[in-house]
């Protein structure tokens, strides 16, 4: 069931952009509730999307979510669809958009993204991989799926890295498409809670480009 955030009543330029949010591996979408309360702040409308079965594809769930994105599509209070993905939501997101292609696509904000595999992946995909599929998936293997996924053009997309990700390399969230780049000096799952990610983030979402400098805060603060 699709379920977006409107604050009724208020006036923003942004009144009928929605971000959809999308979790990674082994997290949930109440762990992208900080990250959609900052984005309402600035006008945003938000839609939370979660998924909880770890034993399948990331293909099942890029499925769900495709569908979710054309409940999205048809609704007449949104006029634009932006996408705001965290690590193996990112993935879900590019698989998701290669079977539905919103006609109120707007843009694609992918934080730590994997986008080459993961190396933490690609070392317990021998152990883990049979019972937790998307391990395997997200092997940094030349033929695993997510090397092997097609990434959406035509969307502009925008990449947050984190300075301190302990699970993926900084040449591996970079897309194989033009696109913005910016590190933050966080971690992995800090950047789901750094003040400075919705900086970022609803900057790009406003006009396709990072803020030139990037504000800087603490390495992990909030």
């Amino acid at each position: 069931m699709t379920s977006v955030t409107f604050r009724p009543g208020e006036s923003s330029v942004h009144a009928r952009e929605c971000v959809s949010l999308v979790h990674g591996f082994l997290a949930n979408k109440y762990m992208l509730s900080v990250l959609g309360r900052r984005l309402r702040t600035r006008g945003y409308l938000t839609n939370a999307w979660g998924y909880w079965n770890m034993g399948c594809s990331l293909l099942v769930h890029a499925e769900r979510f495709a569908r979710e994105l054309e409940t999205l599509d048809a609704d007449p209070r949104i006029d634009t669809i932006h996408l705001v993905t965290h690590s193996m939501g990112c993935i879900i997101g590019r698989a998701a958009l290669d079977r539905f292609m919103p006609r109120k696509m707007g843009r694609f904000v992918m934080l730590a993204p994997p986008n080459h595999g993961s190396f933490v992946a690609t070392a317990t995909a021998g152990t883990f991989g049979r019972i937790l599929r998307p391990v395997a998936e997200l092997s940094t293997a030349e033929d695993s799926l997510v090397n092997s996924l097609p990434t959406p053009t035509g969307v502009e997309i925008g990449v947050v890295a984190a300075e301190y990700d302990a699970l993926i390399t900084p040449e591996s969230t970079h897309p194989d498409v033009p696109h913005a780049h910016v590190t933050l000096p966080t971690w992995h799952t800090g950047l789901l809670f750094k003040r400075q990610t919705v900086d970022v983030v609803a900057a790009f979402l406003a006009t396709g480009q990072f803020p030139e400098p990037v504000p800087t805060a603490g390495a992990t603060g909030t």
